[in-house]
């Protein structure tokens, strides 16, 4: 991959898996009252910082999303373990990064479009 295509395809990449997280939370509070549910998350950072480690070319398959539950939380008398205080502000992490992701791309972008001379 190019580097400018290398760039794009990262923030891309992160785009994606926080729009996945943002599911995984919205059905981790709906489901907040379902008895035995336990709450899932996105393993997404810890494969980004192992690609960029490698240190060589990053093959964009290898930055997909790991959906995962947890199971280190503690239960509620249902035998659920979704804390609505804990998914807010995992949705507000979420959405601060989702902002930083599009506002790179969108530089990247701009960057683009000047050295193009448009």
């Amino acid at each position: 991959m190019s580097k400018i295509g290398g760039i794009t395809d990262l923030i891309e990449a992160g785009i994606k898996a926080e729009g996945i997280r943002q599911k995984a939370i919205a059905g981790n509070v709906a489901n907040m009252e379902t008895p035995g549910y336990r709450r899932f998350d996105i393993k997404f950072d810890q494969i980004l910082e192992k690609a960029l480690a490698s240190g060589g070319d990053i093959d964009s398959e290898q930055l997909e999303p790991e959906i995962f539950q947890p199971l280190n939380t503690s239960l509620n008398d249902k035998g659920n373990d979704v804390n609505l205080e804990i998914e807010i502000g995992q949705m507000v992490e979420n959405s601060i990064k989702h902002k930083a992701y599009t506002r790179l791309l969108a530089k990247k972008y701009r960057q683009i479009e000047m050295a193009l001379g448009d």
